[in-house]
């Protein structure tokens, strides 16, 4: 019997082909050089990999570090060309880098629909580039002023006065400021900087809103100067807007009234939204907003401090720790019109400006008190 299918002759691999059809059983030892061969083929291209790697980070890293430099760069050139200070020479030995620095911060109540130069905020800053520390002193709207050569007023008072006076006595209001706040401070103003209420606005803004933790509501309306003020309390993230009425907020026109607030839980308020601020400065994110804000603020501010001061500053203190900086507000009693400041307080934030001045840092020094 024929045990092929259809007669064919048996598939050389069968087992019935002929052995010499049969393949043979390869040797096992061209196949363990391959194997070898190719582990040292593997190897190189781990190496290779990994340097690779390191290469593609250098270039990040370079790219970054350029990046930052074009980016410092371009605030200069900004600086440079917008309206932020004046166009001098600082003169030698006089930079933020080199010396401490002292700076009157005004903050304006001039709005569109209401035009003003009364000093709402009032602050003076002392900053030392060898601890890396700055002293915050905030004074009260409602300060009551008497010294020597001047006449009893308000503290918020003396800007708008010496503005009006600017044609007459050809001395800017800004230098007599400075030469007023010295002599009350018992130090050496060497810079005043003037912001409006759209200019803080706008910076808020820019920096993507501030943090803060709302106390009490707020509620305060006046249909004159548009101010519509319904704040909350609780923790919340405010818009320039927003920020604007937490700072200025006094009283309460609502029903129902909310608590009213006085001058030392406004100067508290405008020192939590300047930390809140400092925080959102020094982001990535507000790093790279910084030259928005400078647009923002060129027509909202006047100040006396050189371009190249305010590079020198830049430089210095962008990474100034929150730590190291103090917060000194001034109270005292309220006895309509004004604030009567407790003495021990103003010697306290004299000495706090005076230490900032001489070298002690601002966290050695609050840990002494």
């Amino acid at each position: 019997m024929n045990t092929s299918k259809g007669g064919l002759p048996p598939r050389k691999n069968s087992p019935q082909g002929s052995t010499n059809n049969r393949q043979q059983p390869r040797s096992t030892a061209p196949a363990t050089t391959k194997k070898s061969t190719a582990s040292k083929k593997k190897k190189p291209k781990k190496r290779s990999f990994f340097f690779r790697l390191m290469r593609l980070l250098l270039v990040i890293l370079l790219i970054a570090v350029l990046a930052a430099l074009g980016y410092a760069g371009y605030l200069y050139w900004k600086v440079d060309r917008g309206g932020f200070g004046v166009d001098q020479p600082v003169q030698a030995g006089q930079s933020a880098s080199e010396k401490p620095l002292t700076l009157l911060l005004l903050g304006t109540d001039n709005r569109p629909k209401h035009p003003s130069n009364l000093t709402d905020v009032i602050m003076v800053a002392a900053l030392n580039p060898e601890t890396k520390s700055a002293t915050v002193v905030s004074l009260p709207r409602d300060t009551y002023v008497e010294l020597s050569g001047y006449k009893k007023s308000k503290i918020n008072a003396f800007y708008s006065r010496f503005k009006g006076k600017e044609k007459t006595s050809g001395i800017l209001a800004e230098d007599e400021m400075k030469k007023m706040m010295s002599k009350y401070l018992d130090i050496e103003v060497d810079y005043t900087t003037v912001l409006d209420f759209q200019g803080f606005r706008d910076i808020v803004d820019e920096f993507g809103g501030v943090d803060v933790n709302i106390s009490a509501n707020m509620c305060y309306t006046d249909s004159v100067d548009g101010t519509d003020i319904n704040l909350k309390k609780g923790q919340a993230q405010l818009n320039g807007d927003k920020a604007l009425d937490y700072v200025r907020y006094r009283k309460s026109n609502c029903k129902p009234a909310t608590k009213p607030s006085d001058d030392f839980e406004r100067n508290k308020r405008q020192n939590e939204v300047l930390n809140s601020l400092i925080s959102q400065m020094q982001s990535l994110g507000g790093v790279l907003k910084i030259g928005r804000v400078l647009d923002a603020v060129d027509d909202n501010l006047e100040s006396d401090i050189e371009n190249a001061q305010i590079k020198s500053l830049i430089a210095t203190y962008w990474d100034i720790s929150k730590e190291n900086v103090e917060y000194v507000p001034v109270t005292g009693t309220w006895r309509s019109p004004y604030v009567y400041i407790n003495d021990k307080e103003l010697e306290a934030a004299k000495k706090s400006l005076q230490d900032r001045i001489s070298g002690v840092s601002a966290s050695v020094a609050a840990g002494s008190r």
